[in-house]
């Protein structure tokens, strides 16, 4: 390596100096210390101001984030994706990452809640009631083999007795957030997402509802067995808890479990 840069500065000042600048930035590279934080799509606006936090809290610590709906981050660790920090949207697919063994039972914990609502283009003619949806050809929700928001609004649905009813207009999305696009951009009449997502968007859709008969939107978070950085792991999430992390998170429409 000393050869070539000794060879190309005789060749080229320019890229001789860019070598130089590599060469010096290497070390400092490889010694930063590096997590990964796989977090339901819901999470992500939040999870992103935390991560910053989180970096300054500590020097020379990187945090990697991953976001998508909550099965597809479980089956990423179960194939062997290394991840320090698990959050789900739900109790169901935290509970399949315990028995996979894919996070520590003994760190999971509960750390905030949200609401399923039912969502309409801003502007638009706005739903009394979840019996109205009859009346709307298209209506997104979460693919419920995979997203948590799909399973809740399939309750949902399912407790109002129109799950059979409204099955012609159905959209699925591959998770919440892709279910709120569809609604912001005005490509269907009504869609499902969580409270906290509408808030995102509140220029573009109109909150019709809030969504009854499902199980509570609480979300577990656990250290991930699967990743490198397990202590720091722990340290995000006791972050989480803590009164700064706690005040971001309900400053983006999350509250306490």
């Amino acid at each position: 390596m000393r050869t070539w840069f000794v060879l190309t500065w005789r060749r080229g000042g320019v890229a001789a100096l860019l070598l130089a600048v590599l060469l010096l930035a290497a070390p400092a590279a490889a010694m930063a210390e590096e997590m990964i934080v796989s977090g339901a799509a819901s999470l992500t606006n939040a999870f992103g101001e935390l991560k910053s936090l989180f970096e300054k809290k500590n020097p020379g610590l990187v945090v990697h984030t991953n976001y998508a709906a909550s099965n597809p981050l479980l089956k990423q660790m179960q194939e062997g994706a290394p991840v320090d920090v698990f959050a789900s949207a739900d109790q169901e697919t935290m509970d399949k990452a315990v028995a996979s063994g894919v996070v520590d039972p003994a760190t999971r914990r509960d750390f905030v809640r949200n609401e399923l609502v039912l969502i309409v283009p801003a502007g638009s003619k706005k739903l009394g009631s979840m019996e109205d949806l009859k009346g709307c050809k298209r209506i997104a929700v979460g693919n419920p083999d995979s997203v948590p928001a799909g399973r809740y609004a399939r309750q949902a649905l399912t407790h109002a007795g129109l799950w059979d009813a409204v099955q012609p207009a159905l959209i699925m999305g591959n998770s919440v957030r892709q279910v709120l696009d569809y609604v912001a951009r005005g490509e269907v009449d009504a869609g499902f997402v969580y409270a906290t997502d509408a808030r995102q968007m509140a220029q573009k859709v109109d909150v019709a509802l809030v969504a009854q008969g499902h199980t509570p939107v609480l979300y577990p978070v656990a250290v991930a067995t699967t990743g490198k950085n397990p202590a720091r792991g722990r340290d995000f999430v006791e972050f989480l808890f803590s009164e700064e992390g706690a005040a971001v998170l309900a400053r983006y429409g999350f509250s306490r479990p």
